[in-house]
């Protein structure tokens, strides 16, 4: 049955083109054309309750569809009207009744008004819109690409994901042409009509008056009345389908075959329906129309309808039974907090933190709310993921709420219950980012990017596309939270590093490679210890996914080092080929160096204190050395590149202990963890 169903829309494409050769009888022309009303309405309809055209993707096909049938339709009722002296069926006779009312003249001025309407103003409007749709989308497609291109290297997607939205902008760009193309055809179906008209009418009274022998006056009433009614049982569908067409174009493809996307899209909208089922049998009520047809598709419409809407009701009551069944698996009745702290064990969860936490004003929370579509946990699932692959660090869980203390559209980040970062974004609004050579400003609320410190505006949704058009970088307020959050948690990813994630850490290298596990703990290393190294890595970025590497390192320093920060410099050089994957870009690292002299200086500043080596520089050559790395960092802002600074492995963490507290978001290397294969383009020098 299932596969039937999927066939049916070949056949009925079949059928249509059947209709061109084999003549109908006035019954079968009935049902003909009440289905071909039915069908434009339900269109119609479907097009005025989906919020963009990837809802309809089928459309620009069923439109030729739709057309052909129309007339297919059209040769028909003329075939049948110029053989059976004006006679087709009872909805053309009962329409040509219905608006002649006796006037020929007045039937056909009302006639003419609605092809005019139909063709001028519909139709010509619908190709306009459909044209302009077509030349933005492929002019925003730019600018959607490099949207894509940030929420990729921010992390927020992964590279299936990006490969999704990217194949995404293409079907729309696709989508958009084909509409603009599909609306000749329904400009085509307007010509035709007129001439179908003229067709039956001056035939009809040639037929009329030569083979008939009627009267003059008999002929003229016989065959304008054909004639009205066969134009508008064509018209009306046609005038519909134009409608929603331009609908359709002012909100791009699906994945499955045109059988299968209408199967799926018809029956997702069991409203529109049962409306075309109502409205069907309000017009059975019109005089002299087929009763017992309309009856019987009306009906079945608004059954079938009502039928897939109570499915759909009961499975989304199934679905919130199953979440309530997950969210409230206790039993019995809640007590008071009164009774709930007399137990003092219950006290004891006041005074633990989250490891992170973000806080929401009260407009923020539908971003955040499943319930009312939020997106946010899936977003913040998928980051983990990727922050685990790239980092092999496992963030915990972030705990969401509410907080009555911000403003409605303010957000913080808690780290281990301590605010680090604070962000404000308009949920109704799009963020800007502004290029570097804007082709034309745009009208928006200035502001500045929470994540990065970039420049931009909050526009309103009806400036999206032109912004894009523009050169901007357009980006939705959920990506605008969540890439504050990644780039935080990315800061601060030391700090969640507990001594319970080391010991899990240990525990999945141990399933490999047992043995380097017992060799290491604890005999040569204490969990502690390797935390406190672990530490030291996430802190300047270093991933320590390749834990096995990280241990072997640490087992053979241990042997000859006793000092934890001499033992991560090797644990760095032997991550070099990662160190360099992280930080290089196409064969090329720009950094700045330090010159020899200055790195004379700084080894024999060198003081040896109770907590091992610092360096002791006089506060006037620290403040040069801060003020030359300050003038240098600027120089990659034009570069997409972290900041570098190339030393030797001697003076490398005594450098970065330097600087860190002035510019946390430079990185230190040395030499020693840089690939042979490397090219090294020095953009600046500091000097003593």
């Amino acid at each position: 049955m299932k596969k039937f169903l999927y066939s049916a829309v070949s056949l009925a494409v079949v059928a249509i083109v059947l209709l061109l050769i084999i003549p109908l009888s006035p019954f079968l022309m009935d049902v003909m054309i009440i289905l071909n009303i039915s069908l434009a309405m339900i269109i119609l309809l479907i097009s005025m309750n989906i919020k963009e055209a990837l809802e309809f993707s089928i459309f620009p096909s069923l439109l030729l569809v739709t057309t052909l049938f129309r007339l297919a339709l059209n040769v028909s009722s003329t075939r049948n009207i110029l053989t059976n002296q004006g006679q087709s069926g009872q909805v053309i006779q009962a329409f040509g009744d219905f608006v002649l009312q006796g006037s020929v003249a007045v039937g056909f001025i009302i006639y003419i008004i609605i092809v005019l309407v139909q063709f001028i103003v519909i139709t010509k409007g619908a190709e306009r819109v459909a044209e302009v749709a077509a030349r933005f989308t492929l002019d925003a497609m730019p600018g959607k690409q490099m949207a894509i291109d940030a929420d990729l290297s921010s992390g927020l997607i992964t590279e299936q994901e990006a490969k999704v939205r990217r194949n995404k902008i293409q079907k729309e760009a696709d989508f958009y042409g084909a509409m603009d193309g599909a609306t000749k055809i329904v400009k085509g179906d307007s010509i035709m009509s007129l001439i179908m008209t003229l067709v039956n009418f001056v035939g009809g009274i040639i037929i009329g008056l030569v083979q008939g022998g009627m009267e003059f006056g008999q002929v003229l009433s016989v065959y304008s009345i054909a004639t009205v009614g066969d134009g508008l049982v064509s018209q009306i569908p046609a005038l519909l389908i134009s409608t929603a067409t331009g609908m359709i174009v002012t909100r791009s493809v699906s994945e499955g075959s045109l059988n299968d996307d209408v199967s799926k899209q018809f029956m997702a909208q069991p409203f529109s329906i049962m409306a075309g089922g109502i409205a069907l049998l309000v017009m059975a009520m019109v005089p002299g129309m087929p009763k017992l047809q309309m009856l019987v598709i009306g009906g079945g419409l608004v059954a079938g309808g009502w039928q897939l809407s109570r499915q759909m009701e009961a499975l989304g009551t199934g679905e919130m039974e199953t979440e309530a069944e997950t969210l409230l698996p206790g039993e019995g009745q809640p007590v008071s907090e009164e009774e709930y702290y007399k137990d003092i064990n219950n006290v004891y969860s006041l005074i633990g933190v989250e490891a992170i936490e973000m806080e929401f004003g009260y407009s923020l929370i539908p971003l955040v709310d499943e319930s009312s579509g939020g997106k946010m946990i899936n977003r913040i699932v998928i980051f983990r993921r990727q922050y685990a692959q790239e980092m092999g660090l496992v963030i915990p869980s972030i705990r969401l709420r509410d907080s009555s203390s911000l403003n409605t559209n303010q957000y913080v980040v808690k780290i281990k219950g301590e605010e680090v970062a604070r962000g404000e974004i308009l949920v109704d609004y799009y963020l800007a980012l502004e290029p570097v050579n804007p082709t034309k400003e745009i009208d928006g609320i200035d502001t500045i990017e929470p994540a990065y410190g970039i420049p931009g505006k909050w526009i309103s949704i009806d400036k999206k596309e032109m912004a894009e058009i523009y050169g901007y970088t357009v980006i939705d307020p959920l990506s605008v939270m969540l890439t504050h959050l990644s780039e935080t948690v990315r800061k601060h990813a030391h700090e969640l590093l507990s001594r319970q994630e080391v010991v899990q850490l240990v525990e999945n290298v141990k399933m490999n490679a047992p043995q380097l596990v017992e060799e290491l703990f604890p005999n040569v290393i204490s969990y502690g210890v390797f935390q406190k190294i672990l530490v030291n890595l996430l802190k300047e970025g270093i991933p320590i996914k390749d834990m096995e590497t990280i241990m072997e390192t640490i087992a053979d320093s241990a042997m000859t080092v006793k000092d934890m920060e001499t033992i991560t410099e090797n644990i760095r050089t032997a991550l070099k080929r990662t160190i360099t994957r992280k930080f290089c870009d196409g064969g090329v690292m720009r950094v700045v160096t330090l010159s020899a002299d200055l790195e004379k200086s700084i080894i024999t500043s060198l003081t040896k204190g109770e907590q091992g080596m610092y360096l002791a520089l006089s506060p006037d050559m620290m403040q040069n050395i801060i003020q030359q790395l300050g003038d240098e960092i600027k120089k990659f802002q034009e570069l997409s590149q972290d900041p570098i600074i190339l030393t030797s492995q001697v003076v490398r963490q005594h450098f970065y202990r330097l600087i860190e507290q002035f510019y946390p978001n430079v990185y230190v290397l040395s030499f020693n963890e840089i690939s042979n294969n490397i090219q090294i383009q020095a953009v600046g020098n500091i000097s003593a």
